[in-house]
């Protein structure tokens, strides 16, 4: 990936290439050591963001969350390549107190846990991950411009806001001289479109706003490997997946079939450069448990579609 195909995030400094490594499955699916043999393939390849989270991956038996920020740390450490990535991680989720909490004491104790596993001083983008609405947004915002000040946050994002609290953080931002959200981190593929096409598309148009898409393969049934209800049973994930097989799940899946055959790459590659050809899309996040798996993402930051493929999938996935 030449440096010249990096992307800019938002009105920041950060420039980064079109394709993010989704970090939730490192300590999960992944162990350390295909962690680490993924990640370098990932950045031999000239990819420099890595997203993560506090809470990755708590949801597996006997984690607590910070698994894959641990993970990503211990790689930066031996890797020694710190100032070559972006890091970016997010703060809100349920650590075990019930709920999602945006408060300032709290974001203030959580900035410091992930600094200390990802084993830096600083993160390039801080990210709300879930929001408590019982917290007023200036409160929040308040947390991050104590954090940027100090140097130990340098941009930040959002990420399920609703398009309400989203708005009125941008607009507190602009009347208190706080850090402004220059991502946000949306639901957004080929099957889900409705609700990011809908509610903040244009959000981010108006504000340019960066987006950097999550369940960017929906769960991996995008990818190509989930035909039938009979192929559920191939991973851990396919059970959550059959709420995707109904007509229109598999108009969508001909149709990637139908490009992906065109281009000669797989179903993931053209459901990842689909996103990488909306509006306001800077990169997607896609997560890979292999190298074979991880070449196809890779793939898609150097597809060129059409404007015929780019309509079929558009008709096919049309909501």
């Amino acid at each position: 990936m030449d440096i010249a195909s990096y992307r800019r995030l938002g009105k920041t400094d950060l420039h980064i290439a079109p394709l993010i490594f989704g970090g939730n499955v490192f300590g999960w699916t992944v162990d350390e050591k295909r962690s680490f043999e993924l990640l370098d393939a990932f950045s031999d390849a000239g990819f420099n963001s890595i997203d993560t989270a506090d809470i990755y991956s708590r949801w597996f038996p006997g984690n607590k969350g910070g698994e894959s920020e641990t993970i990503i740390g211990k790689w930066l450490k031996h890797k020694g390549n710190r100032d070559r990535m972006v890091i970016a991680t997010k703060v809100g989720s349920d650590m075990g107190k019930g709920h999602h909490d945006v408060s300032k004491n709290y974001i203030l104790k959580a900035v410091e846990d992930s600094l200390t596993r990802l084993q830096t001083d600083y993160i390039d983008l801080y990210q709300t991950h879930r929001d408590n609405e019982a917290t007023p947004v200036e409160e929040t915002l308040e947390a991050y411009d104590l954090l940027v000040k100090q140097g130990k946050v340098r941009w930040i994002g959002a990420s399920n806001l609703s398009p309400d609290r989203l708005t009125a953080s941008l607009e507190a931002s602009e009347k208190y001289h706080y850090p402004v959200y220059q991502t946000l981190q949306p639901e957004y593929n080929l099957y889900h479109r409705e609700r990011f096409e809908k509610n903040y598309l244009a959000i981010c148009k108006e504000r340019e706003l960066s987006v950097l898409t999550y369940y960017s393969l929906a769960s991996g049934f995008l990818s190509g490997k989930y035909q039938s209800m009979a192929d559920l049973g191939k991973s851990v994930r396919g059970k959550g997946l059959k709420k995707y097989m109904d007509d229109r799940g598999f108009r969508i899946l001909d149709a990637l079939s139908k490009v992906s055959s065109n281009h000669q790459t797989t179903q993931a590659t053209v459901a990842l450069a689909w996103l990488l050809h909306q509006p306001t899309v800077v990169a997607p996040i896609a997560s890979a448990t292999s190298t074979e798996q991880l070449d196809s993402l890779i793939a898609a930051a150097s597809l060129t579609l059409s404007s015929e493929d780019v309509q079929v999938l558009n008709e096919a996935s049309a909501w």
